[in-house]
C-alpha cells in the first residue's frame, strides 16, 4: 500500500458512495488507475467498502461491552460461538483482565439481560463477564483515519 491508496482510502472514508471517476478526479489520476487499486485493495481484504449503520437509530436502544474470562485453551471456541451471534457487532481476543470482549447492540435492557444468559451464559469455557453499558456514542468509526 502506498500514499495513493491511502489517499483513495481517506475520500471513501468521507463518501463511501464515492465514484471512481470522482475519486480519480481528486487525485489527478485516471479513473482506470482508481479501478485497479479498488479492486486490489478490496481482493487483499485491506479494505470493505460498506454501509455503517447506527445502532440506535434502528431501533437497538442498548449496546453493551461484554467483557470476558475464559477458560485456558477455550479462547478460540469461546471467540467463535460469540463471532456466529447476531447480537455481537464486534468480538476481540485481547490483553489484561479480560480474555475477550464482545461489542453487542440490542433493542433493550431486557435483551441484553437474556443475551448475558442464553447466549454467553451457554457457552462451554466462560469462567467470568463483566458488563459495560455504554451510556453514550460520541465517537463511531472502525479505521485510521487517511
Amino acid at each position: 500500500m502506498d500514499g495513493l491508496d491511502g489517499k483513495i482510502i481517506g475520500i471513501l472514508q468521507q463518501d463511501g458512495r464515492a465514484s471512481n471517476a470522482k475519486i480519480a478526479r481528486e487525485l489527478d489520476v485516471s479513473e482506470g488507475t482508481i479501478r485497479r487499486r479498488l479492486k486490489r485493495l478490496i481482493e487483499d481484504e485491506a479494505i470493505q467498502v460498506l454501509a455503517l449503520p447506527e445502532p440506535s437509530k434502528l431501533g437497538y436502544g442498548t449496546e453493551a461491552i461484554v467483557g470476558l474470562q475464559v477458560d485456558p485453551g477455550k479462547i478460540e471456541h469461546v471467540a467463535a460461538e460469540l463471532a456466529s451471534a447476531p447480537q455481537a457487532l464486534n468480538v476481540s481476543i485481547t490483553t489484561g483482565a479480560f480474555d475477550l470482549f464482545v461489542w453487542v447492540a440490542l433493542p433493550s435492557s431486557e435483551e441484553l439481560h437474556n443475551f448475558l444468559l442464553t447466549v454467553v451464559g451457554n457457552i462451554e469455557g466462560v469462567r467470568r463477564t463483566e458488563t459495560f453499558v455504554i451510556m453514550s456514542v460520541k465517537k463511531r468509526t472502525f479505521a485510521p483515519v487517511f
